[in-house]
């Protein structure tokens, strides 16, 4: 790459990139700003704001329900990235295996569980099994799938950060005289860790999110009871936006935890 490239693509902006940079980011901050009070104005007019449609958030019953849903969530959500982390690190082990008959299984199920949606896994569950003599609650309907299929995207990122550490870390360990085991277990992995910990992050809001299936198992997960509540008060937009903030509010808290996890793996 000759040097006037690698300015272009890599080096400091100039006094007019600046300046461009800054127009588009207003322009965009405006269409933006414009299509939020379009989207405002039509539920105002559509009467989303009436008082009528707000007053039972002044219920200690509404807001003892949407917890029992943000529990159900969490609960849900905590076991499938157990799984998903687990049976990752279990299929990137079997990807990185030198022995073929362990690596194309491995492969095979990765491609397999990543190339299936979820919603797929959990119709699965849900209709296939128990027609087969297999039944499990409606948690572990929507449980296992979400986490089966969220463990084949980890595995893979758990492979980038193995293969993103040096190879000459590998190469002094066994100079000291420790076997492949060690030499993953106690150099190779966790130095992996550090790169790949915003995109298991990543991973984690995707599963809090994908609990938002239940409603095909009758979960009573936080979505599935914002329905019941939307259903019996015909209040959509409030509810939805309460709901949002609280999927928010999760999905931020796990962005923080993993922030401070980061700052102390440095």
């Amino acid at each position: 790459m000759s040097r006037a490239l690698e300015d272009v693509l890599y080096g400091d902006l100039g006094p007019r990139a600046q300046a461009a940079t800054r127009a588009m980011s207003v322009a965009v901050a405006a269409l933006l700003l414009v299509l939020l009070a379009g989207v405002v104005y039509g539920f105002h007019a559509a009467g989303q704001f009436e008082g009528r449609l707000w007053e039972f958030f002044a219920w200690k019953t509404t807001w003892s329900f949407l917890t029992q849903g943000l529990l159900g969530t969490l609960k849900s959500a905590a076991a499938a990235a157990v799984i998903a982390l687990v049976v990752g690190l279990v299929l990137m082990l079997g990807r990185l295996s030198r022995l073929r008959l362990v690596r194309w299984p491995a492969v095979a199920v990765i491609e397999f569980l990543r190339g299936v949606p979820t919603l797929l896994l959990i119709y699965v569950c849900f209709l296939v099994l128990p027609s087969a003599g297999i039944r499990m609650s409606a948690y572990w309907m929507l449980t296992l799938p979400v986490g089966l299929s969220t463990a084949a995207v980890v595995a893979e990122v758990y492979r980038a950060g193995v293969l993103a550490v040096p190879r000459g870390q590998t190469d002094a360990a066994r100079a000291l005289g420790l076997d492949e085991a060690r030499v993953f277990a106690h150099v190779v992995f966790p130095q992996a860790l550090r790169y790949i910990v915003p995109a298991l992050v990543a991973q984690l809001v995707i599963v809090v999110k994908d609990t938002t299936f239940g409603y095909v198992v009758t979960y009573g997960e936080l979505m599935q009871n914002a329905k019941v509540l939307i259903a019996n008060y015909r209040s959509l937009v409030p509810v939805y936006l309460a709901v949002a903030v609280l999927y928010c509010s999760v999905n931020y808290a796990i962005s923080r935890a993993s922030r401070r996890l980061g700052r102390r793996m440095d």
